[in-house]
């Protein structure tokens, strides 16, 4: 995996794919300080810059690592918002597609082997 940020910011498999459509991408956030982020959450909000979206997120049982859903058209806004976290959490940030466009894509390739 390639570092992408002084804010640790890391894109699995490089660089992240692009289609004409919003990217979805799934950023595993593994947390320092669990408390300290609920209580900047609490006060400041989220923090992310206008384009990048946040869709769902969900937090492992030990509330060490969080599993977040997240859609933009510029990966360079993951930059921007990761520098207001970077020092309670760090990122890994892995684009993702839905199951349902994955069949689409494999049917589509398949039909051209055949």
């Amino acid at each position: 995996m390639a570092a992408v940020s002084a804010a640790k910011i890391e894109v699995a498999g490089g660089t992240p794919a692009t289609t004409e459509a919003t990217m979805l991408y799934m950023v595993i956030e593994r947390f320092k300080n669990a408390p300290a982020i609920y209580q900047r959450l609490r006060e400041k909000g989220r923090m992310m810059p206008d384009g990048l979206e946040y869709v769902s997120s969900w937090i492992d049982h030990d509330f060490k690592v969080c599993y977040q859903l997240m859609q933009t058209n510029d990966f360079a806004l993951f930059d921007r918002w990761t520098r207001n976290w970077s020092d309670l959490m760090e990122f890994e940030i892995v684009p993702v597609r839905s199951s349902a466009e994955a069949s689409v894509i494999i049917a589509q390739e398949n039909e051209l082997q055949d």
